[in-house]
């Protein structure tokens, strides 16, 4: 019954207009991490909308400047039931990318939530503010069901700058590994395989970024003379690079593949 009752509780939320409203207050907040003077929107999207929300669910949650200089703030959350509960950590980034309110068609605009057929239109509904009010919702309807109970521990990171590049996540992540340490992570930051069929992906991709450089000897030396004689770095790299994967793509490196 309880799983009916938090389905109903949320149905509730959608039909009465109530989590049209919420997010209609987060869109509303300019929070463009692109934009060197969006810090105060950043800060007050932690501070005016998640951090009281959570308090609401039963979290103890701070706000954690970034390590980096210039890089938006963290808002890391706890709610503990138990100890030999398993722990879920939500993840979600309430900065968007730019507004670019020009390019909207009338009458839309990328700070008003905007019901257009069955689809709503804002900056951040979709990409990540809609997201986590969405699975924030649904911790809600679970303690409705529940009593006042979760049945697990959970946690929230919520950051605001994934839209550029989350500067300062890995360590804030270092440095708050025992506050973020967790059974299970829901990270809702990705795309559907079509928009009528959600989808959960157990797993993530991704790139590292690096840059590699080779120096085979000290000083310059006249291609005329030395080329073809002494290694090129060029060339060097050029082949380490290959050697990587095969013509199709896949991985010759076994430890570049995943653990079996």
């Amino acid at each position: 019954m309880s799983r009916t009752a938090a389905i109903q509780h949320a149905l509730n939320q959608f039909e009465s207009g109530a989590f049209f409203t919420t997010l209609s207050r987060r869109i509303a907040l300019r929070t463009e991490s692109q934009d060197s003077g969006a810090s105060a929107a950043l800060r007050a999207y932690l501070t005016d909308e998640i951090a009281p929300e959570a308090a609401r669910l039963g979290f103890t949650s701070r706000i954690v400047d970034n390590p980096v200089d210039g890089g938006g703030p963290f808002l890391l959350a706890s709610r503990h039931e138990d100890d030999a509960l398993p722990t879920v950590l939500v993840y979600g980034h309430g900065d968007v990318v730019r507004g670019y309110d020009a390019q909207w068609r009338a009458p839309l605009s990328p700070w008003t939530l905007t019901v257009d057929g069955d689809r709503w239109y804002g900056r951040g509904s979709a990409d990540n503010k809609g997201q986590h009010t969405i699975n924030l919702s649904a911790l809600a309807s679970v303690l409705d069901a529940r009593g006042g109970r979760l049945g697990f521990n959970a946690k929230l990171l919520i950051e605001m700058g994934e839209e550029t590049g989350s500067p300062g996540l890995d360590a804030l992540c270092r440095q708050e590994r025992d506050a973020l340490a967790a059974d299970v992570l829901i990270a809702s930051d990705g795309p559907r395989l079509t928009a009528e069929r959600p989808t959960v992906f157990l797993g993530s991709r991704g790139s590292v970024n690096f840059k590699l450089g080779l120096r085979a000897r000290d000083g310059g030396h006249h291609s005329g003379n030395w080329g073809g004689l002494l290694r090129n770095p060029a060339t060097v790299l050029a082949n380490a690079l290959a050697s990587l994967v095969d013509a199709r793509g896949a991985i010759r490196v076994a430890g570049l593949r995943p653990p079996p």
